[in-house]
């Protein structure tokens, strides 16, 4: 009796360390309480001095956090640069001559470097920034996890194939959002995010010129600073959201449920699909849309993180240790 005891009580110890063990290399929002108590002012602080700066730079640093956790996580490949024996990211379709914010990410990792060497991965600046760039243009706030470590492997054909492109239909925009374990609802609510930010031309020619799914006169509208022929103005940029383009709110899908989403792939969020009241529910609340965006977000930030003892701490966010 005295040993089964004995060995029950093993048993029990055992499990509460394993169990202590897995909760420790999890994400949580109080990683950096004791490590860094300052990361999380020092990344607010560039971030709101670069939005103020330029209002743009909020919606650019959003969607490096989208490109690189839509690739092997939320692991901060997307932030290195190549070399002549490594090739990252950054020059994939999705992302060539297109993500920018780098120097701003650049900025914050010194910041926080200079309080807490060696303890905040550019994973997790790039997560507390993107909430950050939400917060200052006006969105929702929200506890943002930490704990990522950083990736030392970055995939070209990642990014080439798992990011959505513009010319996407609902059907592909749904099967690679569920790729990533996010639900048709999420990928409308994310989507959001294109209440903020602007477009280049070469990405929404064919749906100003070529598609019957846009409202003539928004049609006419874009047409003026992005002509027919490709290579001439490619790089015109146009607001997602013609309204507000550097304010959080929700007329992104009210603009889709009027016909004037800038992006094909936009549109096909309210073209007679299984989005459709998704669309028309977040056009009329706001509050809606904000739950369901963070929520969203806190479910995308947990893509894949590299924790415990996998991956590293960056001391450069653009190259391994």
């Amino acid at each position: 009796m005295a040993a089964g005891t004995n060995a029950s009580a093993l048993c029990f110890v055992l499990l509460v360390v394993m169990a202590a063990g897995g909760a420790s290399a999890q994400l949580s929002t109080g990683f950096y309480s004791s490590s860094c108590p300052g990361a999380l002012g020092a990344v607010a602080s560039v971030v709101q001095s670069a939005v103020a700066k330029e209002p743009r730079m909020g919606a650019s640093i959003l969607r490096l956090f989208f490109h690189d956790c839509f690739v092997q996580g939320c692991d901060g490949s997307l932030l290195l640069d190549d070399t002549p024996s490594f090739q990252g990211e950054k020059t994939a379709m999705p992302n060539n001559g297109s993500v920018r914010g780098f120097e701003v990410i650049d900025a914050i990792k010194v910041a926080v470097e200079n309080i807490c060497p060696g303890v905040v991965s550019c994973a997790d600046v790039l997560a507390i920034a993107a909430r950050d760039s939400v917060v200052a243009l006006g969105g929702p706030n929200w506890a943002v996890k930490v704990g990522r470590r950083d990736s030392t492997t970055a995939s070209f054909s990642g990014a080439n194939n798992n990011i959505p492109p513009p010319t996407s239909g609902l059907a592909n925009l749904t099967s690679l959002f569920a790729a990533q374990g996010l639900s048709q609802k999420d990928m409308v609510a994310l989507s959001g995010s294109h209440t903020i930010g602007q477009a280049r031309c070469t990405n929404f020619r064919a749906h100003i010129y070529n598609e019957t799914d846009i409202d003539s006169g928004f049609a006419g509208t874009r047409q003026s600073g992005c002509p027919p022929n490709s290579g001439s103005g490619d790089n015109n940029l146009a607001p997602l959201d013609l309204q507000t383009p550097i304010a959080f709110e929700n007329n992104y899908y009210k603009n889709l449920v009027a016909k004037k989403g800038l992006l094909h792939s936009d549109q096909e969020l309210f073209n007679g699909g299984a989005t459709d009241p998704l669309v028309q529910y977040y056009a009329s609340s706001q509050s809606a849309f904000f739950a369901d965006f963070v929520a969203g977000m806190i479910k995308m930030g947990d893509i894949s993180p590299l924790i415990g003892n996998n991956g590293e701490i960056r001391k450069n966010c653009r190259k391994s240790n």
